[in-house]
């Protein structure tokens, strides 16, 4: 018996992780694909009239437990990823290619669609019914249900293709971040690092069997290291490592699978009949056309790009105290560092002692309980897949009877280790949705890399990294909170310049006194954040807001020009592409030894592709949103109620009505020009 092609025993049918063996993985797809394939067959050749129920319907139900085990599979190979993991990997994304092709590109159940879309007058459908028919419709013709049988087969291989380059993207990256370290014997080469951080170095150490102190490329290592570092050529060794990643012609380089990938996607955009990708993409976006994207990023740039300007002389001329004449990006986070710390005598190493890790996550689960009446509590006997996650129960509490509605479970995994990639990110192991009279609650996982406790201290995280924790909880709640009926448009399943609204909307609850008061307390005197820091975290808000402006925009506008350029990469360098489309946002000399596009996962193994304007966008409706709250109490229980509502509603109304029946208007730009430049 293969445990992932059977209904889990486990508390709420959780992932029985602890059971499943590597070897289990590439027969469960195979039969799960076989069941979900006689699932299609059996609506296919249903002999009676297509309704919305015996088709659209039907479909969305279907290959449940398949979705279920790809979540697991592809959710560790992020996480707790391994050499045979990845080896599965590489089988098995062609073979879910396929499957998802055939589907698509089955005429029989597309006629089947198309007839109950062409008589949608007839069905009384409510407004998620009429989204989940559109969805699909649109969904099946984007997919190629409306081409020959010739491009049918060529998009299949430009799909799979697609999917098991990107897969090698990611591969390389994190072979290419993991491949290097830089071993430490002296310690005045660490003059400058605040002691706790050198612990981390010396712990590093140990575990490779080394004397004295390791750095790697890992961001709770890296970035320390940048920021603190008084060694200015150890400072650019380390960046030009980084800026190498998967840029310096060896094994795990990525240049020409960018140009691989992005070819690809340029003749799946033009065989479905779209001028590019990016055209393609953005048909499905509340931005609705690159034009209106270029249009946004160029707003913002001109105005934010006189604020940039104005921070980097205010650099420069610390950096010419010491010496330096010119200016490199190695040197930005360390004399940004230093000029935060004197203008509001504030630095991370100071304030992490205020926020452990445990601190700050009751912290957020007491918000959500705060806004939305929900409760955490830990559960042991849910399976894990690694000995640092903690599994949480989730439950809705209602009104004075304080009767407990099981939720959601909540998955956390907070420290960095070999076998995962860098960054944060939510993801779920289960959708919700409703069927047969039951609701059938989602499994969520919050995955981070802050640095791990040592024997003497707890973890301890930087105000960046509270308000990463914030960020990916904001996406938890998209998933914990959803109310819909069907899988396909729950939770976070909405437009992707919307999914980032709930992330960077819970940040915004970091800069309250009202808020940080509650938990923002030494790990080892109880000591609440003085008044004058608290002050100072409100007033260093905006710090730098001007440089990390341009730095996305840089990265918006070169994924832009990526997918609506591509012909240009016959003829250059991705080096050079880059270099030309960042230039009017790029603050410091390029250096031609580095490339951040080579390492851009966001775009090019990620769901970002024409995408990551996103962020800004984003920005732009959580700035406005927070407005809301602010003008009537941060806590306000009326405005959480409306909120509640935008969360559990997930992708079953367009953005946008969603947005304005929550706020009674459109999204205002000037919220985040306010909010950032005052």
């Amino acid at each position: 018996m293969n445990i992932l092609t059977e209904k889990f025993t486990t508390p709420y049918h959780s992932a029985p992780f602890s059971n499943i063996k590597n070897e289990d993985y590439l027969p469960a797809f195979k039969e799960l694909i076989q069941k979900s394939e006689a699932e299609i067959d059996a609506i296919v050749n249903n002999p009676e009239a297509s309704t919305f129920e015996n088709v659209i319907e039907a479909l969305a139900y279907s290959g449940e437990q398949l979705d279920v085990v790809s979540n697991i599979f592809f959710n560790l190979n992020s996480a707790e990823t391994s050499d045979e993991i990845q080896q599965i990997a590489q089988e098995v994304s062609p073979i879910l290619t396929e499957y998802s092709s055939k589907i698509s590109q089955n005429e029989a159940l597309f006629n089947k669609i198309k007839k109950v879309y062409d008589e949608k007058d007839n069905y009384n459908l409510n407004e998620e019914q009429e989204m989940l028919l559109n969805e699909t419709y649109k969904g099946f013709v984007r997919s190629g249900a409306l081409l020959n049988e010739e491009d049918k087969e060529t998009l299949k291989k430009i799909s799979m293709d697609l999917s098991l380059k990107s897969l090698q993207f990611g591969q390389n990256v994190l072979a290419s971040t993991n491949a290097y370290f830089k071993h430490i014997i002296n310690k005045e080469d660490l003059a400058g690092i605040p002691e706790a951080i050198i612990d981390q170095y010396a712990e590093e150490a140990k575990e490779r069997n080394l004397e004295g102190w390791v750095v790697t490329l890992q961001y709770p290592s890296y970035i320390p290291f940048m920021t603190y570092a008084e060694n200015r050529e150890l400072r650019k060794e380390l960046a030009l490592a980084n800026g190498k990643k998967s840029f310096d012609g060896g094994e795990f380089d990525n240049q020409n699978l960018i140009k691989e990938l992005l070819t690809l996607k340029q003749q799946k955009a033009e065989l479905i009949g779209y001028k590019n990708y990016a055209d393609f993409v953005l048909e499905e976006r509340m931005a609705k056309s690159p034009v209106k994207v270029f249009d946004f990023l160029n707003e913002l740039l001109t105005k934010a790009k006189p604020y940039a300007d104005k921070e980097i002389e205010e650099l420069k001329s610390l950096a010419k105290a010491d010496g330096i004449e010119e200016m490199q990006g190695y040197d930005h986070a360390f004399y940004a560092e230093k000029l935060r710390k004197e203008k509001f005598d504030l630095n991370d190493e100071e304030l992490k002692p205020y926020f452990p890790l445990n601190q700050v996550q009751e912290a957020v689960f007491g918000l959500a309980g705060k806004l939305f009446g929900l409760t955490f509590e830990e559960r042991n006997d849910i399976p894990k897949y690694h000995e640092d996650v903690k599994v949480y129960e989730v439950k809705e509490t209602f009104g004075s009877a304080q009767a407990d509605s099981y939720k959601a479970l909540l998955y956390v995994d907070y420290f960095p280790r070999k076998g995962k990639r860098a960054g944060a990110w939510m993801t779920s192991y289960k959708n919700q949705y409703k069927q047969n009279g039951e609701n059938s609650r989602p499994h969520i996982s919050i995955v981070c890399n802050f640095s791990k406790p040592t024997k003497d201290t707890p973890s301890l995280l930087t105000f960046q990294e509270v308000t990463t924790l914030f960020h990916e909880f904001g996406h938890a709640l998209h998933g914990m909170m959803a109310d819909t009926q069907y899988p396909t448009l729950s939770g976070t399943s909405v437009k992707w310049d919307f999914v980032e609204l709930p992330s960077q909307f819970l940040e915004n609850f970091c800069y309250e006194p009202e808020f940080l008061k509650t938990f923002a307390k030494h790990y080892k005197t109880g000591e609440v954040l003085p008044d004058e820091k608290i002050e100072k975290i409100e007033q260093s808000k905006n710090f730098m807001e001007g440089y990390q402006t341009l730095r996305q925009l840089g990265f918006g506008l070169l994924d832009m020009n990526y997918h609506t350029k591509v012909e240009e990469l016959g003829n250059e360098s991705i080096k050079d592409f880059e270099d030309k489309y960042t230039k009017a946002t790029t603050l410091y000399p390029s250096n031609s030894e580095t490339a951040m596009s080579p390492s851009f996962s966001h775009i090019f193994q990620g769901g970002y592709s024409a995408g990551y304007y996103s962020y800004k966008w984003a920005e732009v409706l959580d700035a406005d949103a927070f407005q809301y709250f602010k003008e009537n109490g941060i806590f306000n229980p009326e405005i959480a109620a409306k909120y509640k509502v935008l969360l559990s509603s997930g992708g079953t109304k367009d953005p946008m009505e969603l947005y304005k029946s929550f706020r009674g208007s459109e999204p205002k730009v000037e919220s985040l020009l306010k909010r950032a430049f005052g």
